[in-house]
């Protein structure tokens, strides 16, 4: 028999507000009870913490359960983010700023350095992808349980998911991938 264990994230909706009329009562039938609703600056999202056997089966069963209520919600993104600070770093790892700006000036484990950021290059904050930092701890022995690692990867790529649900982002992007991969004959002149 499989383990259940708890699992904490947020989904984040779209298609309801803080008017939709019993949109609490919807989501309670709809076996969200697990969830507390909350809603900020027009948006509603779900602090879930879903017992299951995994964190994949914990996420897509709630994601079910929220977009078969009556209201119509739809799912749009799953927390935690995958881009993360290195304050966010700090606060998801309980580390101190101090430790994780040692990793992140590549001043401790020169053997297989800190990932590089991939994001907000030209400000303070540059960010790092979750998942990649979560892999670089996980082989360097600084978290031992594999399903940090299992979670970061899953949600980013269920985030992806999230957004090829709709047709126009994923015929944008597809055109895109679909530009990318032709040959090219354009020189350019310096």
């Amino acid at each position: 028999m499989m383990k259940h264990e708890m699992y904490e994230f947020t989904l984040v909706l779209d298609g309801v507000d803080d008017q939709t009329d019993g949109l609490e009562d919807q989501l309670f039938e709809a076996q969200c009870d697990d969830a507390l609703i909350n809603f900020r600056n027009g948006t509603v999202y779900l602090d879930f913490s879903r017992k299951s056997t995994s964190i994949e089966e914990a996420i897509i069963s709630a994601i079910q359960a929220v977009e078969g209520i009556p209201a119509g919600a739809k799912v749009i993104s799953i927390l935690p983010d995958d881009l993360v600070t290195e304050a966010e770093i700090a606060h998801r790892l309980k580390k101190t700023r101090q430790a994780v700006s040692l990793w992140v000036k590549k001043a401790r484990r020169q053997e297989n350095p800190f990932p590089n950021p991939v994001s907000g290059l030209s400000d303070k904050s540059p960010m790092w992808r979750w998942g990649e930092v979560v892999q670089w701890l996980h082989v360097h022995r600084l978290i031992k349980d594999k399903k940090i690692l299992d979670s970061a990867t899953f949600i980013e790529h269920a985030n992806a998911v999230l957004g090829e649900r709709d047709p126009k982002i994923k015929a944008y992007r597809h055109n895109i991938l679909n530009r990318l991969q032709q040959p090219t004959n354009t020189k350019f002149i310096s």
